[in-house]
């Protein structure tokens, strides 16, 4: 792996209208795949991990969810950075991550949402 590597859900397309935000508006030093194109056995990734959050890969280093935004943000332009810093800090993160969710699960509901982005009924229990 020659740069790290942030995976999204291409399957979504509230994802992958983010996703486009950030290779647009985020330039970051990592290739930005939907999880369905790469090899996740390469990349020492399991698929269900990978259709649970985004994630940031490096060689062993993996970060999901917020976290992992907080890493591509940390790794980008100086004026991302310290929006990635804040993400990073523990009042921030231990919130984050019920945000995450909040939004993972209605996912279908965002803009640029549709049906095809809701997760199946037994993620959101």
């Amino acid at each position: 792996m020659r740069r790290p590597v942030f995976l999204y859900d291409g399957d979504c397309a509230f994802c992958t209208r983010c996703a486009d935000f950030v290779e647009r508006r985020v330039r970051t030093a990592a290739d930005v795949v939907p999880w369905q194109r790469a090899d996740l056995d390469r990349l020492g990734v399991a698929p269900a991990d990978a259709e649970d959050a985004v994630m940031w890969v490096e060689p062993r280093f993996h970060r999901s969810g917020p976290d992992a935004i907080a890493v591509l943000l940390r790794r980008a332009q100086w004026y991302w950075k310290p929006l990635g810093w804040i993400a990073s800090l523990a009042p921030v993160s231990r919130i984050a991550w019920p945000l995450y969710r909040l939004i993972s699960r209605n996912r279908h509901r965002m803009p640029g949402g549709t049906p095809a982005c809701s997760l199946p009924q037994a993620d959101r229990d």
